[in-house]
């Protein structure tokens, strides 16, 4: 039986990428959006490996949906991508409660609650992955992303303790940070800046999508049992640990 694989945000850009790397590797793989236009894009890309659903990540009671809803049709996923994201960026002294809470709840706050759900699952089978989609931006720190630098930082350190705990049920738990990543969340990072953030990275392109997902879908294999805990950066040699 193939495995099961979630991956929130995967609608379009990194989430969809790895979503259809997942496919191609034999999962049945469930894919999330915001909308129920992006549920029926994931569902048509995947004609007959999986399904789309509509989740709002940010919310709990969306999440408790969600996870009903699957556990109808499908095994219990032992693949887990938390992708899902956003960025409400300005200075920290002009930046909105609002904005900073919701990227919180949405970044980090998510991630603690889709995992949690899929917990049991993973626990029962003796084996799991948990991929947590982080940024350079996590180490680096960026002006006016205060917010979304939190967030990241915060979900690599979740990452780091969970891996102490699930490591003796089999189950690992890894970061990707990628850095310029061509996508519609950084179309306008990018956007008349091409040269500047270009100086920054030695090997002197965006990355894209697909090479973040064959990284990811590395971590999701038998083949990557022995790591565990660690942030696996994807930045052209912006930023070296």
């Amino acid at each position: 039986m193939a495995r099961v694989a979630l991956v929130t945000g995967a609608s379009r850009g990194i989430g969809y990428a790895i979503l259809k790397a997942f496919a191609l590797d034999g999962m049945e793989v469930i894919g999330t959006a915001t909308s129920e236009e992006g549920a029926e894009s994931i569902s048509n890309t995947l004609a007959g490996s999986g399904k789309g659903y509509v989740l709002k990540v940010e919310e709990k009671t969306s999440i408790e949906r969600f996870f009903k809803e699957i556990s109808e049709s499908h095994e219990s996923p032992l693949v887990l991508v938390n992708n899902a994201g956003i960025a409400r960026d300005n200075i920290a002294l002009r930046m909105k409660e609002s904005d900073w809470q919701e990227v919180i709840q949405t970044n980090l706050s998510s991630v603690y609650r889709i995992t949690k759900n899929c917990l049991r699952g993973m626990t029962k089978a003796r084996w799991g992955r948990i991929i947590n989609v982080s940024s350079v931006v996590s180490r680096m720190g960026n002006p006016g992303q205060s917010n979304y630098a939190a967030s990241k930082a915060g979900m690599e350190g979740y990452s780091r303790s969970l891996a102490i705990e699930l490591a003796a049920r089999g189950i690992t738990v890894n970061s990707v940070a990628p850095g310029f990543i061509q996508t519609d969340l950084t179309k306008d990072l990018i956007k008349g800046k091409s040269d500047i953030l270009l100086s920054r990275v030695p090997l002197g392109r965006f990355g894209t999508s697909e090479e973040v997902a064959a990284l990811v879908a590395f971590l999701a294999s038998d083949n990557a049992g022995y790591i565990t805990g660690e942030t696996l950066h994807i930045n052209g040699g912006m930023y070296m640990n």
